[in-house]
């Protein structure tokens, strides 16, 4: 008998899983296995731990995957943490001669990368086969793509634009992705082995049952303040997500232009995004994004249209972007040795600024409603995110990007560090395709700001900044302007109801423009 573990990694989901449906499909594979295993990090508290709302949404989407695969296919899931080549180890000792297929997603992340290059060579003496997927998260083969003779790092739409061009078909309706896979109508689980792995003593220190992982998320979900942990994981959620905001809203996808979204949320809902909300989805493995491009084209159909970058096609093209960025840019993820990041001369770790950037008391409310935001629920608009970044590093703090990286990383329901890495290096104005380092967003919009902010009942930042409740719209984004009459009548005197501002944004955005001209051109002249 032909048995196969299928290793999901990054796609809990049953649609577009290539993995599973070849596993099903092919005749030389009796039985499949279907494993997940957790990094200890999600499991082992410490200072780099995601947050609780990271781990709510990535357990609940793996509850889901199970239960899907009960109701569905018959079957379950193997659940196990630790370090992925050891837990693998001690399944080929225990099983070497009855697994004959180990096949998994690829992954880009450099830890990713090491696990199976790791486990490969575990496997280069055994019988064990190895088969990795490419294209499982992302629209493009990555790896294809940066090893062709004629890859050039992308800077920018029109870069990008040429790669799809070279990498894909096209019909009068843009770039053929292909279709998205349907879930497979059946697989054959080793139900037996299952079983066996799970009772194994060496083993035993890795397995989680699913009703551990299913308290887990409970326990969490009850201490979480009521009406902040607003998106639901799974699969389940992702598609009636992707219906109700993309498939039967063909005029939101057709109109659609990032730049021009509120970033303050839908009026009158705090926390419904005025972008589609899928990134949580998409980046944890719930929805295909070739299911989302494919139902972005049959909006786009016949109808008029916004285009890239602006449109939800564009975006999803700077998604891959920063994918092949963060394959061929060595130490994409640091200041040093990386070819896509200027060494700005940053100024030192300041830890009162930075924790009241993260929690969201610096006195600039518009800043302090999106941090607050991201605490509770682990979400914030792009805009927002562009607000924060550029406030944390050459806008107001002159604090080192990486700084704001790690937390967004923490607590970011949708963390992706192809992603994250791309989007700190552009903010903080570092990167070849970073907007001008002297265009800094004022962290007190008014109706005219390119951050989209709404301002007329700033109903956001009352939601968020409750201390403002009461507060005239006139004063609500800079209260410490107001008078000290208005203050009382609002029930918060600036300074002791809530902070007085952190810096003057004025100053430090002036000095911080004199830093970073001087910073560059000590970098020309060590060229």
């Amino acid at each position: 008998m032909s048995t196969a573990i299928v290793w999901f990694r990054n796609i809990l989901r049953l649609h577009d899983n290539p993995v599973l449906s070849w596993a099903s499909d092919c005749d030389g594979i009796d039985t499949i296995i279907p494993i997940y295993i957790l990094d200890d990090k999600w499991v082992n508290q410490s200072n780099h731990s995601p947050t609780v709302n990271r781990k709510k949404f990535l357990y609940e989407s793996i509850l889901g995957l199970n239960r899907n695969l009960e109701e569905k296919l018959q079957s379950g899931i193997l659940i196990f943490s630790g370090n992925a080549v050891e837990i693998f180890k001690s399944i080929f000792e225990m099983l070497d001669t009855e697994i004959t297929w180990l096949l998994c997603d690829f992954c880009s992340e450099p830890e990713g990368l090491k696990s199976m290059d790791e486990i490969q060579l575990l496997l280069s003496d055994s019988s064990i086969q190895t088969k990795v997927f490419p294209a499982v998260s992302t629209i493009l083969d990555i790896e294809k793509v940066i090893r062709s003779e004629d890859f050039i790092n992308p800077k920018s739409l029109k870069d990008i634009d040429k790669i799809f061009a070279n990498n894909l078909e096209t019909d009068p309706d843009g770039y053929l992705v292909g279709e998205s896979l349907a879930p497979p109508k059946q697989i054959k689980p080793n139900i037996n082995v299952m079983q066996s792995l799970a009772n194994n003593d060496i083993l035993s220190k890795y397995y989680i049952p699913f009703t551990d992982l299913q308290q887990e998320a409970m326990k969490i979900d009850s201490n979480l303040e009521t009406g902040t942990h607003y998106f639901l994981g799974g699969e389940n959620e992702a598609l009636v997500r992707l219906k109700r905001k993309v498939s039967d809203s063909h005029n939101f996808v057709n109109d659609f232009s990032k730049p021009h979204s509120v970033s303050t949320n839908e009026q009158g809902n705090p926390l419904e995004p005025s972008t589609t909300g899928l990134s949580p989805y998409i980046s944890n493995g719930c929805l295909s994004v070739r299911l989302l491009w494919n139902e972005c084209r049959k909006a786009n159909f016949n109808s008029s249209h916004t285009k890239p970058p602006e449109s939800l096609l564009g975006q999803l093209m700077f998604r891959e972007m920063f994918y092949l960025l963060s394959r061929s840019v060595e130490n994409w993820d640091d200041d040093n040795a990386n070819t896509n990041c200027k060494p700005i001369e940053w100024g030192e770790y300041d830890e009162p600024k930075v924790t009241a950037w993260e929690l969201g008391m610096t006195g600039f409310p518009y800043i302090d409603a999106m941090m607050r935001q991201l605490e509770s629920t682990g979400w914030m608009h792009h805009l927002g995110r562009h607000a924060v970044s550029c406030f944390l590093t050459r806008g107001q703090l002159w604090q080192n990007w990486k700084i704001g990286r790690d937390i967004f990383d923490r607590k970011l329901i949708d963390s992706d560090w192809a992603l994250n890495n791309g989007n700190w290096l552009w903010l903080a104005g570092v990167a070849p395709f970073s907007m001008p380092y002297y265009r800094v967003y004022n962290p007190c919009p008014d109706s005219k700001s390119s951050l989209n902010a709404e301002t007329v009942d700033a109903d956001f930042i009352r939601y968020w900044v409750p201390e403002l409740i009461s507060f005239p719209s006139k004063y609500i984004f800079e209260p410490h302007r107001a008078s000290l009459e208005i203050q009382r009548s609002s029930n918060c005197i600036i300074g002791q109801d809530y902070p007085n501002p952190i810096v003057n944004r004025k100053e430090s955005r002036k000095e911080n423009l004199i830093r970073f001209k001087e910073s560059n051109a000590n970098l020309s002249k060590g060229n």
